[in-house]
């Protein structure tokens, strides 16, 4: 048992979060007498049959505030919760007593790294400066630790010779010695700042990938070369990063795009099976695990040309003391989407098969993996979305979430200029609800609306959290109706706050533009099955057959898409007429964007029924009203 009176040092030692408790409680004006006069006790009992890992109970005695975890990650949460509570104007007499304990073990960010990128080009670049900065990283793992995130996912082609000098292979990169000692400082820095704040740090690579330099000297591809050079080199790299990174909790892999597969720019090179891609997994970075001088977690992301039984056959022979992580790309690139489970990665077919988790699997689970290729921009936050897609979700063979895009980089906020409103340094600030929503009812769906409407009054004054939440509530619904009318697949064939399909993905691609034109819409399919598609709704009207109980036609969506809008700028505009800071009147400009571009859908919804109507029957008026919705969309 550890009792501590006087708070602020305390804290500070004991969670290594200096800046994160401490100045929530003294944001809140909390007395400095009351806190000296305050007693609170942490006790770390991992003997506790009412909590689990990572949970935590508070309760009290007399004026003594008694935290109680099985971990001090769980110690953490808690105290987290008696400042938030305190934020909120409760004292430490009426903190509420509760026992908390996460409904996922997994609760992890995907981060894609700017250098050794899978997308290449100004956009990731930009990063490069920000993300070597460790002032960055203290700030992103501070708001991962208060949001209950507990994985941090970190992803680039080829991460190891950024990371080590291979000893075999010395020219696998060219930095100097003083290089090299700087990359490693990065890394034992970030590493280290993640497990004082209960997050595991994780390094995903592309397999059959090596760097520029070593292909160069020693003669093979830098992609799809699975020569025996290039295998012992990957074993042993795995093997030596994780001796020289003792606080690297894991590695992951991802059966993708350079394992001599349909992607491969190089049609001579042999054609790898499920089989061949899992052995050389397994020949590879298994086996380099296997052989380093300390257990390590391993991820298998499961994309592509993968096979269950080879993955589980793998997985099998690994015999490794840890549950091995198993991610799936949920709704494939578009997670922002339906709550129901309708199209994976899987070998491009969108098949979901049910042999990742049947039979149930008894060393490995499953994360679905929340992919956001859909809005960068624009903030969002729909709680009520997140609580649905948690409670449709919870398999017993799923233990956790993975939230995170391949096209976006949370760093350099690139989008605002500076000038009043701009109160923050980096571009996942700006998003905070989105992590906040995610990171917490990922931790406890139950999570109320009222905590998320406190941390915005907390931020924007009295009287801002319900209408403000509210107002986010309705105006997220526009990028997921759209992501469930408009069926998508991988990263560039939907950006919803652009209404661009960049990438022809099905139906009719008009040549054109990316803009999503009316026959795009009309002819192209929907992800959710409870939609009915324009040109599907028109024929069944054309035909006089009943529309199908439980579905929702184009006419039905536009009207809900209009009431939303309408919703949303009564919202904004009440909070407007408020005295407000120049940030909220920021995010306000945010939320009345999703709401126009509400209206705009349902309009071009509108239009399209009309004008395939009029294709389909002649009727001239048909062809007005397509004129007179497409006029008004404009």
């Amino acid at each position: 048992m550890i009792r501590y009176r006087h708070i602020f040092p305390s804290w500070a030692i004991l969670f290594l979060l200096p800046g994160l408790v401490i100045g929530q409680i003294t944001n809140a004006g909390t007395d400095s007498q009351d806190l000296q006069d305050a007693d609170i006790e942490i006790k770390v009992n991992d003997h506790d049959p009412t909590l689990r890992k990572e949970g935590y109970a508070i309760t009290h005695q007399d004026r003594k505030v008694l935290i109680t975890a099985c971990d001090p990650v769980g110690a953490m949460y808690g105290a987290l919760d008696v400042a938030e509570q305190i934020v909120e104007g409760k004292t430490w007499e009426t903190a509420a007593d509760k026992i908390v304990n996460p409904h996922f073990t997994v609760r992890a960010i995907k981060f894609n790294l700017p250098w050794s990128s899978y997308r290449t080009g100004p956009a990731m670049q930009q990063h490069m400066e920000v993300c070597r900065d460790l002032r960055f990283w203290q700030s992103f793992l501070d708001q991962m630790a208060e949001n209950r995130f507990n994985v941090l996912s970190l992803w680039n082609v080829h991460p190891f010779s950024y990371m080590v000098k291979p000893v075999n292979y010395p020219k696998a990169n060219n930095f100097s010695q003083q290089e090299m000692r700087e990359w490693k400082h990065f890394w034992t820095s970030l590493f280290r700042m993640a497990k004082e704040r209960g997050i595991e740090p994780f390094i995903v690579n592309w397999n059959i990938a090596v760097s520029p330099e070593f292909a160069k000297a020693y003669g093979v591809l830098e992609r799809n070369d699975t020569s025996a050079i290039v295998k012992r080199y990957t074993r042993e790299v795995v093997t030596q990063v994780i001796n020289e990174y003792p606080d690297l909790a894991g590695i992951g892999i991802t059966l993708a795009d350079w394992m001599s597969n349909f992607s491969s720019a190089n049609s001579s090179l042999p054609i790898m099976t499920p089989k061949d891609r899992e052995d050389w997994i397994e020949q590879t970075v298994v086996a380099g695990i296997k052989k380093a001088k300390r257990p390590i977690k391993f991820l298998h992301r499961s994309v592509l040309s993968s096979d269950p039984k080879e993955m589980r056959r793998v997985i099998n022979n690994a015999k490794l003391p840890d549950t091995t992580l198993v991610e799936i790309k949920f709704n494939w690139s578009h997670g922002h989407s339906t709550p129901a489970l309708l199209i994976t990665h899987d070998s491009h077919s969108g098949k979901t098969d049910d042999g990742y988790w049947n039979p149930m699997p008894d060393n490995y689970r499953v994360q679905w993996m929340i992919r956001n290729e859909d809005f960068f921009i624009l903030r969002w936050g729909q709680p009520d979305f997140i609580r649905a897609h948690i409670a449709q979700n919870s398999k017993p063979y799923v233990n956790g979430y993975f939230i995170g895009s391949e096209g976006y980089i949370p760093a350099l906020d690139f989008s605002h200029l500076s000038n009043p409103h701009r109160t923050w340094n980096y571009a996942f600030e700006k998003q905070w609800l989105f992590y906040q929503l995610w990171g917490r009812l990922l931790y406890d769906p139950s999570t109320p609306d009222d905590v998320f409407e406190a941390a915005i009054e907390n931020r924007y004054g009295k009287g801002t959290g319900k209408s403000l939440l509210l107002a986010y509530t309705v105006a997220g619904n526009m990028p997921l109706r759209l992501a469930s009318f408009y069926r998508s697949t991988w990263d560039y064939t939907l950006y919803s706050e652009g209404f661009l399909a960049p990438s022809p993905n099905g139906g009719l691609n008009d040549k054109v533009s990316a803009f999503i034109s009316i026959d795009e819409l009309i002819d192209h399919p929907t992800l959710d099955p409870r939609y009915l598609s324009i040109a599907d709704y028109v024929k069944q009207v054309v035909e006089k057959r009943a529309q199908p109980v439980g579905k929702i036609s184009p006419l039905m969506l536009a009207d809900s898409l209009e009431l939303d809008s309408r919703e949303v700028l009564m919202l904004t505009e009440q909070l407007r007429s408020k005295s407000i800071p120049p940030t909220l009147s920021c995010e306000l400009d945010d939320l009345e964007t999703w709401a126009h571009l509400s209206a705009y859908f349902a309009d071009k919804l509108r239009a399209g029924v009309a004008l395939q109507s009029f294709r389909t029957s002649g009727e001239k008026i048909q062809q007005r009203k397509a004129i007179q919705w497409l006029t008004q969309g404009q």
